[in-house]
């Protein structure tokens, strides 16, 4: 049982990441039926820009909690400039263009933003320092740290604000709107690129979040980090039902928890064969499986949450 709660713990940590990153994907599907494969790629420069901050300011003795939050600030900051930036350089000209360019352009910017932050940070593999207390608590017989608590904690509330955000607020139901149909939107005075532009921003700022949360999580940060962590929130967004904000959170959880379950356990029964080195194995064989018996996801699309 202790072993049970324990792999339950991180894969909550774990799937809060994912969440987060999954809801840029959905999001940006929504509005504009675009997946945007260099969304991993934003989580990236979001955890080396506020890598770059937190160093310097912890090394002056600036507090743990405080250097973190400053560098978040940062990379939340220039995330979403980078967003706002790859939508209207982009993707914004091909918005009429057939559907294979926006895709053959997203893997584009990927790599460009892969080589780019390879040439500001280098190959080698950067150490994110442990700014929250290491000394894990006591759970029924598990263990959590700090940093566990924070990372499942601070995905909560912004999961929490984004559904508050897209379903009570008159800008959450202009990005309805547009989802359903730009031009009708248009019409009833909805500026589209405006409104698409702003999803692009919001999808970045949580990206930068998750960034930091995966890095702080891991103790590293690394130019190709975002490749990885890209496809399983892509994968995420379609095992919960892509275009449906709560499909995305639900899938990043389960994601998380499959993860987890399937090293901690399938691991111990192979007798270390199929552990952790091939968690990743669990998560594409779920996601294969949900797109045989359901394409659509576990919770499908509902069109009138797209946004």
């Amino acid at each position: 049982m202790d072993t049970f709660l324990q792999q339950i713990i991180n894969g909550l940590t774990l799937g809060s990441i994912y969440a987060l990153v999954a809801l840029g994907y959905t999001m940006v599907y929504g509005i504009l039926g675009l997946i945007n494969f260099a969304h991993g790629e934003v989580v990236m420069i979001g955890a080396l820009t506020a890598l770059a901050v937190i160093k310097p300011l912890a090394g002056a003795g600036l507090p743990g909690p405080l250097a973190l939050l400053a560098g978040a600030a940062v990379a939340i900051l220039v995330c979403m400039a980078l967003g706002f930036a790859i939508e209207r350089v982009a993707y914004r000209p091909l918005r009429h263009a057939p559907r294979l360019a926006p895709l053959i352009t997203a893997i584009g910017v990927s790599m460009v933003l892969q080589q780019l932050a390879m040439i500001i940070w280098g190959r080698n593999y950067h150490s994110f320092p442990a700014l929250l207390p290491a000394t894990p608590r006591e759970l029924g017989g598990a263990q959590i740290t700090d940093l566990q608590i924070m990372i499942v904690v601070v995905a909560i509330l912004m999961m929490a604000g984004l559904a508050l955000l897209v379903n009570r607020t008159r800008l959450g139901r202009a990005m309805r709107a547009t989802a359903e149909n730009p031009e009708i939107a248009g019409l009833m005075g909805v500026d589209a690129n405006h409104i698409i532009a702003l999803t692009f921003v919001i999808g970045s700022a949580l990206a930068a979040v998750a960034g930091v949360m995966v890095s702080a999580n891991y103790g590293i940060a690394h130019y190709n980090m975002g490749f990885i962590l890209g496809l399983k929130a892509f994968t995420a967004a379609v095992l919960g039902g892509i275009g449906n904000l709560a499909g995305a959170m639900f899938g990043g959880i389960l994601l998380g928890l499959i993860e987890a379950l399937g090293a901690g356990y399938i691991g111990d029964l192979t007798g270390g064969f199929l552990g952790s080195d091939y968690q990743d194995v669990f998560a594409f064989f779920v996601l294969i499986v949900v797109l045989i018996f359901r394409p659509s996801g576990l919770m499908g699309e509902k069109v009138s949450e797209r946004a």
